[in-house]
């Protein structure tokens, strides 16, 4: 086993620098990790480059606690539990955060590219939509496309052509290059090598994609058990700087096989929080008002968490109440 890649959850937060461009694992609420989130907040991070395919709770509280300073992305929101990311809508009409619209699979295209090592993806995506507007592009109007920083492209995106086939107009849309990538798993080995159940989503793009890498995982195993099925394992350990083992460290979001969206919390959060003194007074209690995930876990309490755990053989949890047709 490789040792120093092994860190505690705060160490790992403390790597994470002002003014870093970040992007993280899952997909809105599911699998984000969201005990690093908390951390970052907790520590004062600010002016943080969040790009990612979509948004989520945790884009929400990142614009609450003024931690972002640009976000490019599609949406945020929380799904059925909260559609409006009432902060990231607050901070971005005041000016406080700067957020580059693109489309969601605008997204993925940049992260496709990165993870290639290409400077660019082409594609028919938003042709004739207003993201090509360049009234829209909010970096560029701001100044910010004059090649200073490296984790922002020159251009939105260029118009092209193709002498392959027609319909010959395209569009080469740039890559995503984040400092960080950071991944909640259900299980890492004990040298790096990542193992996903369940949708992958946009993981592999987004971990490649990456300078660095931080695995929170439900559980650290050894890499010998992960390599009697290496088909079902997604990222090999070189790709991998550092990891962390924390259980139930995407709550409220959920991890398939090992438990439930917090439903219920999501939807207070969104219920507390559409002004700052809401959002503050939820942050005092749920982030700042707790040490560490462990107190975060004892806040929740045993039988809240137990409620959500999945079901070992069905993977997902037979005492969450599910929606039904009248």
């Amino acid at each position: 086993m490789t040792q120093q890649k092994r860190i505690s959850l705060k160490e790992a937060a403390g790597l994470i620098k002002d003014g870093d461009a970040i992007t993280f694992s899952g997909f809105t609420i599911w699998r984000r990790p969201f005990a690093m989130i908390y951390e970052l907040i907790r520590q004062g991070r600010k002016n943080l480059h969040l790009m990612e395919v979509n948004g989520g709770t945790h884009t929400d509280m990142f614009a609450g606690a003024g931690a972002l300073g640009i976000w490019e992305s599609c949406w945020a929101g929380h799904e059925l539990y909260g559609k409006l990311g009432a902060n990231v809508s607050r901070r971005a009409q005041a000016g406080e955060m700067l957020v580059e619209d693109y489309s969601h699979v605008h997204m993925v295209c940049r992260f496709a590219a990165g993870s290639m090592g290409l400077p660019y993806y082409p594609t028919y995506a938003s042709l004739g939509t207003d993201i090509l507007n360049p009234a829209y592009d909010t970096l560029g109007n701001a100044g910010l496309r004059d090649g200073s920083n490296p984790k922002i492209p020159r251009h939105k995106y260029l118009h092209a052509t193709s002498d392959f086939y027609e319909p010959s107009h395209l569009l080469h849309i740039p890559a995503a290059r984040p400092d960080w990538c950071i991944v909640q798993a259900q299980l890492v080995g004990e040298e790096g090598t990542i193992r996903i159940n369940g949708q992958k989503y946009s993981d592999e793009e987004a971990i490649k994609s990456a300078e660095r890498v931080i695995v929170l995982a439900e559980s650290v195993v050894p890499e010998s058990a992960l390599r009697q099925e290496p088909e079902r394992n997604l990222i090999p350990p070189y790709f991998v700087d550092y990891i962390i083992e924390v259980p139930w460290g995407a709550h409220p979001t959920g991890v398939y096989g090992n438990y439930e969206v917090d439903g219920k919390f999501i939807n207070d959060y969104y219920n507390r929080t559409k002004t700052q003194e809401g959002f503050d007074a939820w942050a005092q209690e749920w982030i700042y008002g707790v040490e560490s995930h462990e107190e975060y876990l004892a806040k929740l309490g045993i039988s809240r968490l137990e409620s959500l755990r999945a079901n070992p053989m069905l993977k997902y949890s037979t005492n969450v109440k599910r929606g039904s047709r009248s």
